[in-house]
This record gives C-alpha cells, structure tokens and sequence, in this order.
C-alpha cells in the first residue's frame, strides 16, 4: 500500500523518501534518496515504509494546519483568508492523524521560502510551514503513512496548484 502511495505521489511531481514504518523522523540523509520517478520507487521502496515529501527537490510549499489544544490552523487560515477577501485555497489537501490537513503549494526552482513551527509561522498560530529553504529544505508526511495507528489520507484530490501571493507574501517578508 505505501509504495503505491509513494509512486502516486511521485507520478504527481512531488519527490518522496522513505521513513520509517509508522515513524516520523528519516534515519538517515533523507535528501539524497528523494525520488521523483514512479517506475524507481516502486523498485526501491520497501512496504511499510512511511513517506516523506522533500520539499525542495519538491518544489513546493507545504502548510500544516495544526489542531491542537487552542491552536485550530485551519480556523486561523479561513479567518485570514477571509479579513483578506481571498478564497481558501483549492490544492492537494491531506488529513492528517491529529485531525488538521497539509496543504502543497507549488513553488518556482529557488524558492528560499524556510519552515516555521511552533507558533512562529508568520500567518498565525497552529499553522506549520514547510519550505525549500536557503539549502536542505524542509519535508512532509505523506499520505499513505501511518502515525499512531491513523493514516494520512488524501482529501482534497486535485493538482497542487501554485501558492496564493497573499500566503507567500507573508511567508516571504519576515
């Protein structure tokens, strides 16, 4: 099942490596095994494995929206969305075990956008990013993990789609 989420994930452009079976945290120097090819990962990939999405070799932008005691990333996102006149954000959209979602966000080569956690995110708290950085970038849990028991699974089905200027402008000018 894991290698075909990660094929699935790779066939869409997105650069997976393998983590361990129901961990979080790569053993290992994750960056050099990320895979952009369907037909190498289904080769290379061991089931059970989890999957990590390098964003960097990824181009992309990953926000997680956290819930967690009075953190709701998702609220604080619709809220600023909404004080903004923006839309919520239409890409690939993943439910994560704890109940919030990672949401991709295609990024151009070079993008230095970094990853923030832990109520640092310039766009609010329970709002996670996950960036290409200056040089190693940051990465997701894909789904078709297992964390605890619970899966990651996609939700929303769609192409990642390019990250809204009014979310980059923030990420961008801190």
């Amino acid at each position: 099942m894991t290698t075909a989420a990660a094929a699935d994930l790779a066939a869409r452009g997105l650069a997976v490596f393998p983590l361990p079976p129901g961990g979080r945290k790569p053993t290992g120097p994750w960056r050099s095994q990320c895979l952009t090819d369907p037909e190498r990962v289904q080769e290379f990939w061991r089931e059970g494995d989890n999957i990590g999405v390098g964003c960097r070799a990824s181009h992309v932008v990953g926000l997680d929206l956290d819930i967690e005691g009075d953190a709701d990333g998702q609220a604080v996102l619709a809220a600023l969305a909404e004080r903004l006149g923006e839309d919520w954000p239409d890409t690939l959209t993943v439910a994560t075990p704890s109940g919030g979602r990672h949401l991709y966000f295609a990024v151009a080569d070079g993008c230095t956008i970094g990853s923030f956690s832990g109520g640092r995110s310039p766009l609010g708290p329970g709002i996670d990013v996950r960036g290409p950085g200056l040089r190693s970038g940051g990465y997701l849990i894909g789904p078709g993990s297992v964390v605890g028991g619970k899966p990651y699974v996609i939700v929303r089905d769609v192409p990642v789609q390019p990250l809204p200027r009014w979310i980059g402008n923030r990420l961008t000018t801190r």
